[in-house]
């Protein structure tokens, strides 16, 4: 069944393919284009280098009115993103557009990795550390870092 939502995620998907962005890839699951699974590659020269993040985007028919559910599988250890792995990011809640595709809420969520917002923590002690002891910080996110790879 075609829906604009189902031909919306088919331009979202065709385009990561072929404009792909660095860092960045994303697909629905075969039996499920409401689902996706996405990899976002830690940024250089942050401490989330060499990570390889797993994301999971969940869509509902409203979309893109309204923005998918993200989700990190990965463990992640940022100011931003909740220990269940949920993000707090300001274009996934009251800063949603629908000119928003998947490439542009990928490309986001890495920048976020780079730069986090700690006025707005969803992880308290990540935003702590990150504002208060950053070799700390650091050390924290290298262990995540290390654990992406298995």
């Amino acid at each position: 069944m075609s829906t604009p939502c189902r031909r919306r995620l088919m331009r979202d998907f065709k385009r990561l393919q072929n404009d792909p962005t660095e860092g960045i890839s994303g697909a629905p699951c075969p039996d499920n284009i409401m689902v996706w699974n996405a990899v976002i590659f830690g940024p250089a020269d942050t401490p989330f280098e060499d990570g390889t993040f797993k994301l999971s985007l969940t869509f509902d028919e409203s979309y893109p009115n309204k923005p998918p559910l993200v989700k990190f599988i990965s463990r992640m250890f940022h100011p931003n993103v909740y220990t269940n792995g949920e993000l707090c990011l300001d274009i996934l809640q009251n800063r949603w557009s629908p000119t928003y595709d998947v490439s542009a809420i990928l490309t986001s969520i890495q920048s976020l990795l780079h730069d986090p917002n700690s006025t707005s923590p969803a992880n308290a002690e990540a935003a702590k550390l990150y504002c208060e002891n950053r070799k700390e910080y650091s050390r924290r996110v290298r262990e995540t870092v290390e654990g992406s790879w298995e």
